[in-house]
């Protein structure tokens, strides 16, 4: 039926047309809706990304379950642990350690892992074993340039390889090449060491984690750009021309779990029945064979690698052994190893003269923490040991530096008032510029040759131009002794045994609150009691290598060790020295010597250690140095800065055409360091490159705000900066919510409009 002026569909076409249209916005909406579920589920992404973080990249500050990371040209991927084992025997006089380090490769690539790590500064590493499969490679000792290009060679031609070198005395770095993906390599090495004693007390020490280095940098002296003349500029040798080698990366414990879990166990056999054992910061089970011998294990099993194990033994008897004599017989030469503790002279049978003592205390930012109260505490206790003849003064430091007094001041009851609130009120922050300090209290005003005079050093000792620190006391130090007490968790006892040497004092090391009065009560034993002074010996048959070479002082309850390699055992060594004002003398007999592991390394390491003092205190040319400790490395076959160990499969395992990826091990922050007061805290504004070339801040860090409060302190440029670790989610949720309300507004309005007749 026709209609004029308008034409009127059917009902079947009418439904056709309202349908489509119901469909048209349904898909609409769900289209909407779909795209707001979306959005909520991607504004999760950093919370389920941390699963998939096993196989993909990620930022250190992403981890969340102590995983370390593997250093690609894309970012950090997450890797499996690594474990480490030390096993150390200890004979007599003697630690023999051997330490296993596990690295894992969890990436689909070759990579080449690169790790830091401490060890005792004494040390003499001697062996490098590297397992791959079924295999055992062999390490040789090697001029370090020479066994670098052997192991870049090895590197390049797909050949498992692995080089232990020494970047100082008690930091050493193992690089391992072509890790195949999924593929678990074992690098062993093993360091010989003397048992330290002190009066009763016999002990040993494990360093376990490097604390951050603050490292000055080389500062620009002039520059000439006028015209028509020539134009040049002048700057000082680096400090720490290393400083890139020393500073691995350090994870934020904020956001990550410790890494590097550690399993130790110790066989420690004395010699004499033993008494007490004790570790100060971590828990043990024993074992007692039999009265001489104890099995000692962490009782937790693997621990975080986030400071030193210490262990101390004493003898069942009410006084140790204060004499000891070992020998040992290797190619051709006997070596000879003694340990003197020479007797005390009583307080009433001498004439006791006043001291000046000079109090430094470091306030930097790695003192942050529990290492600032234990500074506090054992300098609140040392100020209450004076006496009132006595004269002294107070200099703490940090980028700067400050005296409490003008010159040393008589320790009356005002100024030993004055002093103790002035410790009280410092708060750890800056960088730790040490050098100006010591300077400082080497200063010797008054020369008074009535009065002893003593600068007591409290730090951590976490710097990186160390050898700085060394030649201004060697200048300076003039009548000063000096006695340095370590502070924390992870002290550098490279820097603190060397200075206290060149300084002709004394080490001793503060681990928790609880030590700071046991230990500064020994320290003021030292200091309030003479030393035993002009010691030498002298064999009586044979002629003897000594060392070390110029006898140093001793103080109460500290033994001399003697180490000496002899044309031929017979006769007898005999020991002299004074006492205050009384002469001392001992006679040893070598027939009496018991058999000893190890001594010809330990001193040969000694002797090492000899060159290079003697190189700081200019009585040898730095090439003459060089050339005997590389003799000494060669023969006895040690690592040193001028050797490494290298081992090398001979069997290529990266297939040709795979590239190879460097990936670096990050360490823990010690404990008990504050991160912020390390590295600084973060930049409010934006720092440009040439700001962050010119900031201050502890081990190198750039830190904006740091050099805002200290403009006078650089760092060099290229350290490693810390992780952001924060993320974009919130606004992703916000987005995400958004889109989805949006979403179901816009399904729920054309669902109605669609059902509108």
């Amino acid at each position: 039926m026709t209609i004029c002026g308008e034409i009127q569909p059917d009902r079947r076409t009418r439904l056709s047309r309202k349908m489509r249209v119901i469909l048209f916005f349904a898909f609409e909406g769900a289209a909407a809706l779909l795209i707001g579920f979306a959005a909520l589920f991607l504004s999760f992404e950093p919370a389920w990304s941390a699963e998939r973080a096993r196989t993909a990249f990620l930022k250190p500050g992403d981890a969340r379950s102590g995983s370390l990371l593997l250093k690609t040209e894309d970012g950090y991927a997450d890797a499996s642990r690594l474990g480490i084992d030390v096993d150390i025997t200890v004979s007599g006089p003697t630690v023999r350690a051997r330490v296993t380090q596990v690295f894992r490769n969890p990436t689909q690539d070759w990579v080449e892992a690169v790790y830091v790590y401490p060890l005792p500064s004494g040390g003499a590493v001697d062996t490098l074993k590297m397992v791959v499969g079924d295999r055992v490679i062999v390490g040789d000792i090697k001029e370090r340039q020479q066994a670098r290009i052997i192991y870049e060679q090895a590197a390049r031609n797909g050949q498992k390889a692995a080089l232990t070198e020494q970047e100082r005395p008690n930091i050493f770095t193992n690089s391992v090449a072509n890790i195949g993906p999924g593929e678990t390599v074992l690098v062993q090495i093993e360091y010989q060491e003397p048992v330290q004693q002190s009066g009763n007390e016999f002990s040993l020490r494990l360093p376990m984690v490097i604390g951050p280095r603050y490292n000055p940098a080389p500062v620009v002296q002039s520059v000439d750009f006028r015209p028509g003349g020539g134009g040049w500029g002048a700057s000082k040798s680096d400090p720490v021309p290393d400083r890139d080698r020393i500073s691995p990366h350090v994870l934020d414990p904020a956001t990550n779990a410790p890494v590097n879990p550690t399993s130790i166990t110790v066989r420690l056999q004395a010699g004499f029945p033993l008494g007490e054992t004790k570790s100060h910061h971590h828990t043990i089970k024993t074992e007692s064979p039999d009265g001489s011998t104890r099995i000692i294990k962490l009782a937790e099993g693997a621990v975080p690698a986030d400071r030193d194990f210490e262990l101390t033994w004493k003898p069942a008897a009410e006084k140790a052994p204060s004499i000891g004599l070992f020998r040992e017989h290797v190619g051709g030469n006997d070596y000879l190893l003694a340990f003197v503790t020479p007797p005390s002279v009583e307080q009433n049978d001498r004439k006791l003269l006043p001291r000046e003592v000079i109090f430094v205390i470091d306030n930097s930012g790695s003192m942050g923490g529990v290492s600032i109260i234990q500074a506090k505490a054992s300098l609140t206790y040392a100020l209450g040991r004076l006496q009132p003849a006595d004269r002294f003064n107070v200099i703490r430091f940090d980028h700067t530096m400050e005296m409490l007094f003008p010159t040393s001041v008589p320790a009356d009851r005002e100024r030993v008032g004055q002093a103790t609130a002035f410790v009280g009120a410092l708060q750890a922050n800056g960088g730790t510029e040490m050098v100006p300090a010591m300077r400082a209290a080497l200063s010797d005003n008054t020369g008074d040759a009535n009065y002893v005079r003593q600068v007591v050093f409290l730090t951590d000792g976490a710097i990186g131009n160390e050898q700085q620190l060394f030649e201004t006391i060697n200048a300076l130090r003039g009548r000063s002794r000096i006695f340095m007490v370590g502070i924390g968790s992870a002290p550098n006892t490279h820097l603190m045994t060397r200075a206290a040497e060149l300084g002709r004092g004394a080490f001793t090391h503060i681990g928790s609150v609880e030590q700071v009065e046991e230990r500064m009560r020994g320290l003021f034993s030292k200091l309030e009691n003479p030393a035993v002074t002009n010691l030498t010996a002298k064999f009586s048959d044979a002629t003897a290598d000594v060392t070390p070479s110029a006898i140093p002082d001793l103080y109460r309850d500290e033994p001399l060790i003697l180490a000496a390699r002899l044309d031929k055992l017979a006769g007898s060594v005999e020991i002299k020295g004074r006492i205050g004002d009384r002469p001392w003398v001992v006679t040893l007999p070598l027939a009496n010597a018991a058999e000893g592991k190890g001594l010809s390394k330990l001193w040969a390491r000694r002797k090492i250690a000899d060159a290079e003092v003697a190189h700081t205190t200019r009585q040898e040319s730095p090439e003459d140095a060089d050339k005997t400790i590389l003799a000494l490395a060669l023969e006895h076959q040690l690592v040193t800065r001028l050797t490494s160990l290298v081992a090398v499969d001979k069997t290529p395992s990266r297939p040709e055409g795979e590239p190879l990826k460097a990936s670096e091990l990050p360490i823990n922050l010690p404990a008990g360091w504050d991160l912020a007061k390390v590295f600084g805290e973060r930049p409010l504004l934006p720092v440009t490159p040439m700001e962050r070339r010119a900031e201050a801040g502890e081990a190198g860090v750039q830190v904006a705000a740091l050099k805002r409060a200290a403009p006078a302190v650089t760092a060099a440029p290229g350290t490693v900066q810390l992780p952001k670790t924060a993320t974009d989610a919130e606004l992703r949720m916000i987005l995400g919510v958004i889109f989805l309300i949006f979403s179901l507004v816009l399904f729920g309005f054309n669902r109605r409009q669609a059902l509108i007749p």
